[in-house]
């Protein structure tokens, strides 16, 4: 927290959570009157409402403004439930932002995020083979939409965060779907944090640290990336990329297609498009394949990506 310089007005998400209770408490005391508390009602749980009462009378004792914004945070079918919440929580801290506007305009948020929710981070992105974004786990500061995200309590435990607000006697929420075992994030929390607390003493750290070099090389990949596409063109020309090595065709492709079509192909897409470009040797040979929920198409010298299927050329 020591080195947390946000801009002013800050708003801190805040759920009850004892993570967002103690950074909502050090955030006031360091800035009074200068804090907001954003509450977010998922909807999801019977207790909800409870939550946001709590809430409520907590920022009332330490007069801090309160605003809250309720969201329908359920999952359409085949989706998963977190990243459902995780979406409907960011989109209704943006929309609490703007309609704070005319109380000071507010460009900072504040998330309770903590060391143990980084190693959960770090953990579940190396379950899914998650390439360098994945393994930088989440970042310390981020731009999302109009706002600069900070997570001041990367680096404090868990229980350190439960410990400082116990001495203080400071109540908080235990979410009960926290303890809910269907979910993958909970396991982690419940059977390998334990077994790693007792075996590498140190692991938040060295789980930080490891995530820090992740980042950095991803940053490196970022400003290679950029250069690589001015040389091959945006649409991207498949003579020049023919040029690159295989690694650098992969990272100028994933940079074009997040940056200029928000998508971000499998490992296997991204291997039979990479085959496909390789084996483009004549003017005929056809590029036409499934990528990051669109299409790539070869037209002409350069590759063109659709977020549908293009019509038959015999029905243009």
């Amino acid at each position: 927290m020591a080195a947390f310089a946000p801009e002013l007005p800050l708003a801190v998400a805040f759920s009850g959570g004892a993570d967002s209770t103690a950074l909502l408490i050090a955030c006031v005391a360091r800035w009074p009157g200068q804090v907001r508390a954003f509450h977010v009602h998922h909807g999801l749980q019977a207790a909800a409402d409870d939550f946001e009462a709590h809430c409520a009378a907590q920022c009332e004792a330490l007069g801090v403004p309160f605003r809250s914004h309720r969201v329908d945070a359920r999952a359409a079918p085949g989706d998963s439930p977190e990243a459902a919440a995780r979406d409907a929580r960011y989109g209704a801290l943006e929309a609490l932002a703007r309609a704070e506007a005319t109380q000071g305009t507010i460009r900072s948020i504040a998330l309770g995020h903590h060391a143990d929710d980084q190693v959960e981070t770090l953990l579940l992105a190396l379950s899914r083979g998650a390439g360098l974004p994945g393994l930088s786990a989440m970042p310390a500061r981020a731009q999302r939409g109009g706002l600069l995200v900070h997570r001041p309590l990367l680096a404090v435990p868990a229980a350190d965060i439960r410990r400082w607000l116990a001495a203080r006697r400071v109540p908080w929420i235990e979410d009960p779907s926290n303890g809910d075992g269907r979910y993958t994030r909970n396991r982690i929390r419940a059977v390998l944090l334990p077994a790693l607390r007792d075996t590498f003493a140190q692991f938040h750290a060295t789980f930080a640290r490891s995530a820090a070099h992740a980042a950095q090389a991803q940053q490196i990949l970022d400003e290679v990336a950029v250069e690589d596409l001015a040389l091959v063109g945006r649409p991207p020309r498949i003579a020049a990329l023919q040029v690159l090595s295989r690694a650098r065709q992969a990272n100028v492709l994933r940079h074009w297609l997040a940056q200029w079509h928000a998508g971000a192909p499998s490992a296997a897409q991204m291997d039979q498009l990479l085959s496909q470009i390789d084996a483009c040797t004549t003017r005929g040979h056809r590029i036409e394949l499934k990528v990051a929920g669109g299409f790539v198409q070869r037209r002409g010298d350069a590759l063109h990506w659709y977020n549908a299927r293009p019509l038959p050329e015999a029905l243009r």
